[in-house]
């Protein structure tokens, strides 16, 4: 057989295959459709983060190759989101405009069949989530550098809403503009994003005005109007503003990745795999910290993040952020909160969701 005649023979099995690829999608696609219309008779929410981690996890251990692991996935999450999209119109606010980190971090958890709702800020997001006009929201949390995103944290003393989910993002700035590296005068960027790449710009632009604005992806649209303007962001924003690339990998550290958090109003049932986040206040004493913290100690349950925050009703009064491993449902869990609840002024579940993964 003629090298052309196996590669048609190849391709006509591959047309079956995608004959029959089509079919079963339409066919997981309608008893998806069944399952939305039961949740919404019960007036509960079509997505459910437990659900989606329990499928990853299967396709994973399903997944024999060639195709990787995180192919796998970033195929189902499309599928997953055409099927939401079905079900009901979900819209997914964000830290706009188009094309911030937030909007990629939206785009990887939601997939691009959804609705999306840039906001101009992080009370924006809360905002409308709360209001009800859109469904959740995607905010940025801590960056791997520069560490936690106060403004988010301050939001979550002033709204009620739950943590549902949370996304890990890896970070890569470049510069972008329309004028030569030499003709540069002045750069846009996020105030976090300069200080991630400040090595590089005191090598390469050391003349070169920094002027601070809401997101990267701001940055470049305001660069792509300017004379000799340039800005720190990523490369989708290239494309959506019409900006040449000219460095891309400008951040000091390679290793630069940033936590994001899905919030709505909906409670998250375990998956095994969880994490659970806490707000809470206590009394201005001697070891009162301390004595917060050793539940978590005596129950063997291992705490990821702590934070402090200025309550702004009182000087020195502070809240404290805590992220721990485990379900708030879980029973040594359900201990040490009711522990904490008889020792703090005050105490808040943010909520508890699947752990996302750091790559």
């Amino acid at each position: 057989m003629k090298q052309t005649e196996k590669v048609r023979s190849l391709r006509e099995k591959i047309d079956k295959i995608d004959a029959e690829i089509v079919k079963l999608l339409n066919q997981r696609t309608r008893m998806a459709l069944k399952i939305g219309e039961i949740k919404n008779k019960e007036g509960t929410s079509v997505y459910s983060p437990e659900r989606e981690e329990e499928i990853y996890q299967r396709i994973v251990r399903l997944n024999k190759g060639p195709l990787r692991s995180q192919s796998i996935k970033a195929i189902y999450r499309e599928i997953m989101s055409s099927t939401l999209s079905l079900q009901k119109e979900v819209s997914i606010a964000y830290l706009g405009p188009p094309a911030t980190f937030t909007h990629l971090a939206a785009l990887k958890k939601f997939g691009s069949s959804v609705n999306y709702l840039p906001c101009a800020n992080i009370e924006g997001v809360f905002k409308v989530v709360e209001k009800g006009e859109a469904t959740y929201g995607v905010v940025p949390i801590e960056n791997s550098i520069e560490g936690a995103v106060s403004h988010t944290l301050d939001m979550f003393i002033d709204f009620d809403l739950k943590i549902c989910s949370e996304i890990f993002l890896e970070i890569s700035h470049s510069l972008l503009s329309n004028f030569p590296l030499e003709k540069i005068k002045k750069i846009y960027s996020n105030p976090q994003v300069f200080a991630q790449c400040r090595s590089w710009l005191n090598r390469n632009l050391p003349a070169a005005e920094m002027i601070e604005v809401s997101s990267t992806a701001k940055a470049a649209q305001v660069a792509s109007s300017e004379r000799y303007a340039g800005a720190i962001a990523n490369v989708l924003s290239a494309q959506i503003y019409h900006l040449k690339v000219i460095k891309e990998d400008i951040q000091d550290n390679l290793h630069n990745i940033t936590r994001f958090l899905v919030i709505g109003k909906n409670n998250v049932p375990e998956t095994g795999n969880d994490k659970t986040s806490l707000l809470f206040s206590i009394k201005d004493r001697v070891g009162a910290l301390y004595e917060m913290l050793l539940p978590f100690k005596k129950e063997g349950i291992n705490l990821t993040k702590i934070e402090s925050r200025p309550s702004k009703t009182r000087a020195w009064d502070y809240y404290f952020f805590l992220d721990l491993e485990g379900h708030c449902e879980q029973k040594k869990v359900k201990k040490v909160l009711k522990e904490l609840e008889n020792r703090c002024i005050f105490l808040k579940v943010l909520g508890a969701y699947p752990k996302g993964e750091e790559n």
